[in-house]
């Protein structure tokens, strides 16, 4: 009859509107996201004010930079030097 609708257990309340166990599951995953992005973002700027700008710039040569490294040293001559930078260069 239509006078039971106001007691528990009727069903008709929509009590954590029927998700139950997986509802919560996926609000928490869904908190964990969001605080995890937000705790990305601010060590993305306070690291360096956000992304990397150099990403698209071209790397130095690994052999170019040993022999600058090696130059600065004092393990190579200036003409040694620039004779291997012009091998590294022409290739």
């Amino acid at each position: 009859m239509m006078g039971n609708w106001g007691y528990y257990g009727d069903g008709y309340m929509m009590h954590n509107a029927g998700f139950g166990l997986l509802g919560s599951a996926i609000s928490l995953v869904f908190w964990i996201v969001i605080i995890f992005a937000i705790v990305w973002a601010v060590k993305a700027i306070a690291s360096g004010g956000g992304f990397r700008h150099d990403m698209h710039l071209p790397q130095e040569d690994s052999a170019m930079k040993i022999l600058k490294e090696r130059y600065a040293k004092g393990e190579i001559g200036k003409e040694e030097f620039e004779a291997k930078k012009k091998d590294l260069v022409a290739k």
